[in-house]
Order: structure tokens, then C-alpha cells, then sequence
């Protein structure tokens, strides 16, 4: 349903659903702070797969450790409920005579996150910047290195097809070291407020008449 333009009508019910149900205290999933600036709302996990909501809003700010640009180690299929969800696609040269990043494996466990320093030391070029509106769908294949730029509200559904035996990655300064950092999970009070402006937002509206799937599927 993600990926069907036809369908946008339902992913959008469901959602409304499911923050609807946290609101009026039916459900008790809880938020979580990403260190790169965005709600994470975990509607659903199974083996390989896993469905979030992910919400822009103010008062969350992007607090990385390494840096904000990343790759998924799992396929990422998106549509964007409202605002506008930008990515910068970035080209790694991991052979650059003049190395200005390390390359950091994210190893994730149920309390947080390790992020290990490797030897891999790389630099970069922004190959592409694309951004993607309301109704509009886009994906990343894992191991595309990016950028999110979202400036202002903005909320996305998201499936996640996991790619096993693979780490998130990042990029930090030559000089990071290993840490780890913690999930923080917001307060059922913080929850609600976000999933109540999620749903102000979702306020029917027409959809534009061609929606385009623009995505550049990175390599």
C-alpha cells in the first residue's frame, strides 16, 4: 500500500488510526527520539520487516554523535504524510589520498546503540539532492549514504525490509572514538502532544492529481 499512489488514501486512514488510538489512550506505544531529529512512533515489528512513523516537529532537535550523514543497513520505502522530506545522496570515496571522515558501524541492541570506530577512513561528494511532498513516495536502498533534510512539520510512513548480517553506518570525525548512545523514549504525555499534532495535520485534503515517485535509488 506504501508503494501504490492509489492507496495513499488508506495509509493515510491507517495512520490516523493508530495515533488516534494513542491519544484516546488505547494504545500504549511511546514515542522515541531519534539523535537525528525526528519522533519515532514503532507501529509494528516482525521477522525482516518493521513499520514506523517518523515526525518532524518542533522541539526535536538533530543531536548526532558522528555526524548526520548514514546508511541504512535494511531497504527503506517511504510516503510522506504532509510537509516536505528532502535526502542528499552522497557519493563515499573510501581510497581518498586525503581522508576527512572514519566510517563508524552502528550496532543496535534493545537499550541503545554501540557506534564502533573502524579503520576505514573516506571522504565524500553530495551526488544528488531530491525532495519529496505530500503523497509522494520515495526509497533508499541500504548501504545509499545520505542526508535527510526535512526543515519545518513533516511526517512519513516507513517500511523497513531488513538486510541481515549488515550494520547502520555513519561517518564522524577522524578523531571519534567508540560510544554508545542511548534511546530515549519520550514521556505518555510527549507521545500524545506529537501524536495529536500528527493527526491536526492529517486533516483531509485533497491529494494532487499526479502523484510522481521520485526517487533515485542510490548506488
Amino acid at each position: 500500500m506504501i508503494g501504490s499512489e492509489t492507496a495513499a488514501p488508506e495509509v493515510r486512514r491507517w495512520a490516523r488510526e493508530l495515533l488516534a488510538a494513542i491519544v484516546d489512550g488505547r494504545s500504549a506505544l511511546t514515542a522515541v527520539r531519534h539523535p537525528l531529529g525526528f519522533l519515532c512512533f514503532p507501529a509494528w515489528r516482525g521477522v525482516g520487516l518493521g513499520i514506523c512513523v517518523h515526525v518532524w516537529t518542533e522541539g526535536v532537535r538533530a543531536e548526532p554523535t558522528t555526524s548526520p550523514m548514514h546508511a541504512h543497513s535494511w531497504d527503506l520505502l517511504s510516503t510522506v504524510l504532509y510537509g516536505t522530506v528532502g535526502n542528499e545522496i552522497l557519493d563515499v570515496d573510501t581510497a581518498a589520498a586525503r581522508p576527512t571522515h572514519r566510517l563508524f558501524e552502528i550496532h543496535s541492541a534493545a537499550d541503545g546503540d554501540l557506534v564502533r570506530a573502524t579503520r576505514r577512513l573516506v571522504t565524500y561528494r553530495i551526488r544528488s539532492h531530491e525532495q519529496f511532498h505530500r503523497g509522494e513516495v520515495y526509497t533508499l536502498p541500504h548501504g545509499a549514504f545520505h542526508v535527510s533534510d526535512v526543515r519545518g512539520e513533516a511526517a512519513t510512513v516507513v517500511l523497513g525490509e531488513d538486510r541481515r548480517d549488515r550494520p547502520d553506518l555513519s561517518l564522524g570525525t577522524l578523531a571519534t572514538t567508540d560510544h554508545w548512545v542511548h534511546r530515549i523514549s519520550c514521556t505518555p504525555t510527549e507521545t500524545r502532544r506529537a501524536a495529536r499534532t500528527v493527526l491536526a495535520n492529517l486533516q483531509e485534503k485533497p491529494l494532487p492529481d499526479h502523484l510522481e515517485d521520485r526517487c533515485e535509488r542510490a548506488t
